[in-house]
């Protein structure tokens, strides 16, 4: 009879205890699911401020379009890589899917890093913007303070970050200048301007010209001024702060194969090339979440100085008449009578990628691809839902198929 109660205790016992393993494993796999979500709001990142919480009826219509674009516009069923989509921090839609190696059959999750191709050039303008605020570098002071080489006089610093310096184009002045089975750095790029005296595509601030070499020098700048690698003065003033633990720069000492890679629209793998090695432009990788960390930021007065946000989110080009223009790092979108709406696009090999900020709501929308597609550009059907910004689309592309 002992025996029998002590078979049936140890019973009871080993079931009891599957319980609490169980119920531990369900509130594990909850927090896993959030922990992103929850840091926010939880104050663990002290340069996001706090935001109120959206309620559910606020989030309910908003997700309904979301939903939709994922759906009819980004195409569901084929769609490889991370689409986000938040309000005042909480987000309220996000789907990941694809491979980010589609030989090995890596999946992409929320923490698998992508390169996201030009936006990269927000993160970098917000390194030197808070350099600025640190007073190592100054916005209005001639590039040659900090890169002597520089070949030409009056170009700021304020020029190569609203591209108006009228500097070439590295990918386009190396052809007959460099041995294209070398890998370009930025200092390259630098020894080549130095060297070679490219002319200006035009007089300086005279016009804006989208230019990816305003941006390497900017990287250069940051090197200078911090004395670190731009990877390492990325990882100190901007990853690290904002617990972006998922982000890092590409950089020589990485292997190529065992990060995402990029393919075009039939999934067939594009090559890594000789501009690969420039960053500042371009070579961030980084997830959607990171960079709505990122957007939380730039309305912390901690972060970014009231000031210099100021600065950043206005335009500098009004040559022509348009709602496009270019702030500080920073694409826009200006129309009379509604609000300025700023984002920057990306497409790098197979990597197309769309960072949005509707700044008067505190929305952000992401959508980042590492496979080909012109579909994360329509970010601008969503904009049109979430409040009176520069977008008129007569067709209405998300009103079907929403269950």
């Amino acid at each position: 009879m002992l025996s029998f109660i002590s078979v049936k205790q140890s019973f009871f016992l080993c079931v009891f205890f599957c319980f609490l393993w169980g119920l531990n494993s369900c509130e594990t796999a909850v927090e896993k699911r959030n922990r992103l979500y929850d840091r926010i709001s939880r104050h663990e990142i002290k340069l996001i401020p706090d935001f109120r919480v959206p309620t559910k009826k606020e989030l309910k219509e908003k997700k309904k379009y979301a939903f939709q674009f994922y759906k009819n516009i980004l195409g569901s069923e084929v769609f490889n890589g991370q689409f986000l989509v938040a309000k005042n921090g909480k987000v309220f839609f996000y789907k990941a899917q694809g491979y980010s190696n589609f030989r090995e059959k890596k999946m992409i999750d929320a923490h698998t890093p992508l390169h996201v191709a030009s936006v990269s050039k927000v993160a970098t303008a917000l390194c030197v913007l808070r350099l600025v605020d640190k007073k190592l570098i100054r916005l209005d002071a001639d590039v040659r303070r900090y890169l002597p080489e520089i070949p030409y006089k009056g170009i700021t610093v304020r020029m190569l970050l609203n591209h108006r310096s009228g500097i070439p184009y590295y990918g386009y002045f190396t052809y007959g200048n460099w041995k294209l089975s070398n890998k370009l750095h930025n200092h390259d790029v630098l020894n080549l301007l130095k060297e070679h005296k490219f002319p200006l595509n035009f007089r300086s601030d005279a016009k804006f010209a989208y230019c990816n070499t305003n941006f390497s020098l900017l990287a250069l700048i940051i090197e200078k001024v911090t004395s670190k690698s731009f990877p390492a003065a990325m990882r100190k003033y901007i990853f690290e702060p904002l617990h972006m633990e998922d982000s890092f720069i590409l950089s020589d000492e990485m292997n190529e194969l065992e990060i995402s890679q990029s393919y075009n629209s039939s999934m067939v793998p594009q090559a890594f090339d000789y501009l690969d090695a420039v960053y500042g432009d371009k070579n961030l990788y980084t997830t959607a979440h990171d960079l709505l960390k990122m957007d939380m930021a730039t309305y912390s007065n901690d972060f970014l100085s009231d000031s210099l946000r100021k600065q950043m989110y206005k335009g500098y080009s009004y040559e022509h008449e348009g709602v496009n223009n270019y702030g500080l790092g920073i694409r826009m979108k200006e129309m009379t009578g509604r609000s300025s709406f700023f984002f920057h696009t990306g497409w790098w090999h197979g990597n197309t990628t769309c960072y949005g900020s509707l700044r008067k709501d505190t929305i952000c929308v992401v959508a980042l691809s590492n496979k080909y597609t012109r579909s994360v550009y329509n970010i601008g059907l969503l904009v049109d839902k979430y409040g009176n910004y520069p977008y008129d689309y007569k067709e209405d592309l998300l009103k079907q198929n929403y269950k």
